[in-house]
């Protein structure tokens, strides 16, 4: 099939997935067509098919993506030193990387039950990854003796969670700023884990 006069990959791809991200986080993966994602970028259905060869795949690229791009900005962040402050800086990372992608976070934890079994045990050894990252945290932390965690892994669910937890209700312009609300939610780690 030929390119549409005027278009370019690399502006209609991620159009693409722009509007699949938006179409799945708003009406759920099941919901939402091929022909749907065309409308939405103002290409006929068949033009997608240049960009991905389905929308699993298509899914699945938004997913790992997602995984990617997080366990790559964690491991770029300065985490300082000790568990204590390592845990700060997870807790901080993990609401403002969330906070600013809202329907990538959506798609990542309610759509897993719509990957391929192939596809979600990529996708779940990247979201081990990044839990591993932060259970190894609490462990030093308990090795250290400066926290108290009696099953660091029902821990590091416990907390991913919870900072996670904070999409579903933090909106721009409302009552707290994001400092406070990560001022806060540390705040709330710390306890939990009785630092």
């Amino acid at each position: 099939m030929a390119r549409k006069t005027g278009s370019h990959s690399q502006i209609t791809g991620p159009r693409i997935r722009d509007a699949a991200l938006r179409l799945f986080a708003w009406h759920g993966y099941a919901a939402v067509s091929m022909r749907q994602i065309a409308a939405e970028v103002g290409v006929q259905a068949g033009a997608l098919y240049l960009y991905t060869p389905d929308k699993q795949t298509l899914l699945f690229e938004l997913m790992r993506g997602h995984m990617e791009e997080l366990l790559a900005a964690w491991q770029a962040v300065r985490k300082g030193d000790g568990p204590l402050a390592q845990l700060e800086a997870f807790a901080r990372f993990h609401i403002r990387f969330h906070l600013d992608r809202p329907d990538a976070v959506f798609i990542a934890y309610m759509e897993l039950r719509n990957l391929q079994p192939e596809n979600f045990a990529r996708v779940e050894a990247l979201r081990r990854a990044y839990e591993d990252e932060l259970e190894a945290i609490l462990r030093d932390g308990a090795a250290a003796e400066v926290m108290r965690v009696p099953d660091t892994k029902l821990a590091t669910m416990a907390l991913i969670a919870m900072l996670t937890g904070v999409n579903t209700w933090y909106r721009e312009g409302g009552r707290l700023s994001r400092e406070r609300v990560e001022r806060i939610y540390w705040n709330m780690v710390r306890r939990a884990v009785g630092a």
